[in-house]
């Protein structure tokens, strides 16, 4: 009796710990979606753990931008589009291309989210009823009707606690999946060293990877909706020291999640010269290496991420419009219904067309990166005005970071271009 008292007593707690996450939950789920576990899985695949040090850069630079625009907010009270609005030159104009550019990027990536989260759930529903399999077409465009139904309507309740609630119970499924995956698979200790040590792999689609990985792991959706979040967390000045600590714990959690997909797909294929291009083919490819119990803890973590991103890819554009408007979101408005509903139909063009979302997917996420150094050099202006901040000086540190960052994103942008230039 005893027993079963302490047991049920830890499960609260672990429940509460988990429930206790903070804004930084919309970051994990802003940036580890399809999109970013499919990038990772190809650069697993093909370059090992090449790639592991962009991660690492791109995981540093975002606790650092989480931590500067969840500051911004909590001293000014303003959220970021409307500060950039009001507080610098040319702002509005600014707000309009980063709007443009960041609602192009993530309604891009919901796309291909439906659609990759559509077929894997018809691979499940398959592998019980064999029947549907001459229906794959019909059966993936009813289950993401059905999947973008559910949530427009989970959109409708309409309440940040509610959301951030559903977020933690599937961002808490993907990590683990992804985490206890890597006991089965995982590469060899002087691979993740190698790894931390700059470099672009030298052969077609390297560039590609690299803009990629950035575009999904410096997310510049995560930073502009972060004011947003932290106000609607019903945080204020007191709070700064919460603040400081939830950009930590998600800058740390989305390198760990990252990191451990990376690390399980070059443990498993790269040495096998098995590169993937999709993510159900990695299902399969790891199931002679690691079982099938191993292949249903991917499947399920890599479904956890598509529907963990589906919230926020919905969220972000009336998130960015009310931004600019007022800084404050109303869920109940007629136009956070409209925005969210086009989005829903935006979502179903890839199931509608039957097409495989997967190449698209990792372009988007290069196209992602070009809105990047707006977004840092907006907020580089802001906490460097003494009349917005309100007195509170930003740490040497945080400013060699957030120039650091910048300059870093430039480098991305190029880098991206010449992807681009390539793939034409």
């Amino acid at each position: 009796m005893h027993e079963a008292a302490s047991r049920n007593s830890l499960f609260k707690k672990i429940i509460a710990i988990v429930l206790s996450f903070g804004p930084g939950i919309f970051a994990i789920g802003y940036t580890i979606g399809t999109g970013s576990v499919t990038s990772m899985i190809v650069a697993g695949s093909t370059f090992g753990m090449e790639l592991l040090w962009v991660l690492l850069l791109s995981c540093i630079f975002s606790g650092i931008l989480m931590f500067a625009y969840g500051n911004y907010a909590l001293i000014s009270g303003e959220t970021a589009l409307y500060g950039f609005k009001k507080h610098i030159k040319g702002g509005k104009y600014l707000a309009i291309l980063i709007i443009i550019g960041i609602t192009f990027g993530q309604w891009n990536s919901l796309m291909g989210i439906l659609g990759i989260s559509a077929n894997m759930l018809f691979e499940i529903f398959a592998m019980n009823f064999e029947g549907l399999r001459p229906y794959k077409y019909e059966t993936v465009l009813s289950i993401a009707v059905v999947v973008i139904a559910i949530f427009y309507s989970l959109m409708l309740v309409g309440k940040y606690t509610f959301f951030e609630k559903i977020l933690v119970i599937f961002v808490t499924f993907m990590g683990l999946s992804f985490i206890i995956s890597l006991f089965f698979v995982s590469p060899l200790p002087i691979e993740v060293v190698k790894g931390l040590i700059p470099s672009i792999p030298d052969v077609k689609g390297g560039k590609m990877m690299v803009a990629a990985f950035v575009g999904t792991t410096m997310a510049a959706a995560t930073f502009l909706s972060r004011p947003l979040f932290v106000k609607g967390k019903g945080w204020t000045m007191k709070n700064l020291g919460e603040q400081k600590k939830d950009s930590i714990i998600a800058a740390i959690l989305v390198f760990i999640i990252s990191a451990s997909v990376m690390a399980v797909a070059s443990g498993a294929l790269y040495h096998q010269g098995k590169p993937v291009t999709q993510v159900l083919d990695m299902a399969n490819t790891l199931e002679p290496v690691a079982g099938s119990f191993a292949v249903a803890i991917f499947f399920f973590g890599t479904l956890s991420a598509g529907l963990s991103s589906i919230f926020p890819c919905l969220l972000i554009a009336p998130l960015l419009i009310a931004d600019y408007q007022s800084g404050e979101l109303d869920t109940t408005s007629r136009q956070f219904k409209i925005v969210t509903f086009i989005a829903c139909l935006v979502a179903l063009i890839v199931p509608i067309f039957g097409s495989n979302p997967i190449e698209m997917q990792i372009l988007s996420q290069v196209f992602n990166v070009f809105v990047l150094p707006l977004v840092i050099f907006g907020i580089i202006l802001i906490v460097n005005n003494k009349k917005v901040m309100k007195g509170y000086k930003t740490s040497i540190w945080v400013h060699i970071g957030l120039f650091t960052a910048l300059f870093f994103s430039l480098v991305i942008s190029y880098n991206g271009l010449l992807a681009i230039s390539e793939y034409v």
